[in-house]
């Protein structure tokens, strides 16, 4: 089989054709990590298409959940096979095209227009910023993220008064050539942090303590809140916008810890900074970040890797989250990391959700077509592209 255009299958020809061109046209994926460059075995590749950090219980497969059925079903075509082909077929399919060939199918499908990738997961068989854009076909910029700055300067070792001057210092650096910054608070002391600016003689103590075991990571609750407003005062200089992971993530994260709601005191605290806030994912706390962005002016909000991981269910997530958000503060990602077929399957999801819930508003008579098309363009690309200031 050619390699297969799914435009059709992704939403429906019956659409105004402004609406459909507005859901086809190509996106900005505002948060993605790296894909494995190198070619992977069935077990390295079940371990990528799940969160859970283990593999699945014997006799079962990690293909047996929603995003793996819709691996074989959306993916395959693109690799030149037949949708529902079993998994061990599209596992050999992949290997006789090789991992480049794979990459570059599948992250062309997912019609990108801009990468706007998290670095902090780096290592050589990840793909860089620059060759996801290479091979999607692309723009790509980096997303810094912050912890992973915190850990390089605590390894470097200096006296503890020297440190809070060192993070600034870095964080202006690496926020020199970037589109954002992100912080995971989320997975190392959760989002229930108290909201103030710690005092000097805090962080001094506190950079004391980290000082002593650098090479553990940072999860003191008083860093952590020293990071985050170092941060926004390099995003404030730099007119950036600092991302934020909520919800739905891997087992290293307390679930009811990564509530956006906990989130409230920093973001009124922030607030005249102007630095716009990004929730991410957000899962099954989307309804929450709904109302964060619809009443904080500078908050946005995305349901990124909660589409992927819901697949056939995900135009639930898609309405819920619409029921309340300003159309002007919801953005698109994917969150893929590791394999391509996540940033197609995002795409995919994504299209396939909002031209579901459009298609509807138009039936029911609330949206014309031209307040459907304007919407699923500032949802795609243009929120991005204003925020973001690409």
């Amino acid at each position: 089989m050619p390699e297969t255009r799914l435009d059709d299958v992704l939403v429906s020809p019956s659409l105004p054709d402004a609406v459909r061109a507005a859901l086809l046209a190509p996106m900005v994926d505002h948060h993605c990590h790296g894909v494995r460059r190198d070619d992977l075995s069935r077990s390295e590749f079940e371990m990528l298409i799940t969160e859970a950090g283990t593999p699945a219980p014997p006799g079962t497969t990690h293909f047996d959940t929603p995003v793996g059925v819709a691996i074989r079903r959306w993916c395959a075509p693109v690799l030149g096979l037949e949708p529902h082909v079993p998994a061990a077929v599209y596992l050999s399919r992949r290997t006789e095209l090789g991992a480049a060939e794979v990459n570059r199918r599948l992250l062309r499908a997912a019609g990108i227009a801009a990468f706007l990738v998290d670095t902090g997961l780096e290592g050589p068989e990840l793909l860089s910023a620059a060759e996801m854009g290479r091979l999607g076909g692309a723009a790509a910029d980096e997303i810094v993220r912050l912890e992973q700055v915190e850990q390089e300067v605590a390894e470097a070792g200096m006296p503890a008064v020297d440190y809070a001057g060192m993070l600034r210092e870095e964080l202006a650096a690496r926020a020199a050539r970037a589109a954002g910054l992100k912080s995971i608070a989320a997975y190392r002391c959760g989002l229930g942090f108290d909201p103030s600016r710690p005092s000097r003689g805090a962080v001094i103590a506190a950079a004391g303590r980290r000082l002593a075991e650098p090479k553990e990571r940072l999860t003191d609750p008083v860093l952590v809140r020293h990071l985050l407003w170092a941060a926004i005062d390099v995003a404030r200089e730099r007119s950036l916008p600092l991302q934020f992971h909520c919800g739905y993530g891997d087992t290293d994260l307390d679930l009811h810890r990564s509530d956006p709601a906990l989130l409230t005191g920093f973001i009124r605290a922030v607030a005249p900074s102007g630095v716009p806030v990004i929730l991410l994912h957000c899962y099954p706390f989307h309804r929450q970040a709904a109302y964060l962005a619809n009443v904080f002016p500078h908050v946005y909000v995305d349901v990124g890797l909660a589409l992927t991981y819901t697949a056939a269910g995900s135009v639930s997530v898609v309405r819920e989250l619409l029921e309340l958000v300003p159309f002007h503060k919801q953005m698109f990602s994917s969150d893929c990391y590791g394999v391509a077929e996540l940033c197609l399957l995002g795409a995919v999801y994504h299209r396939r959700g909002l031209a579901r819930v459009l298609a509807d508003r138009l039936g029911e008579g609330e949206w014309s077509p031209a307040d459907a098309a304007r919407i699923a363009h500032m949802i795609g690309s243009g929120n991005a592209r204003r925020v973001y200031r690409l």
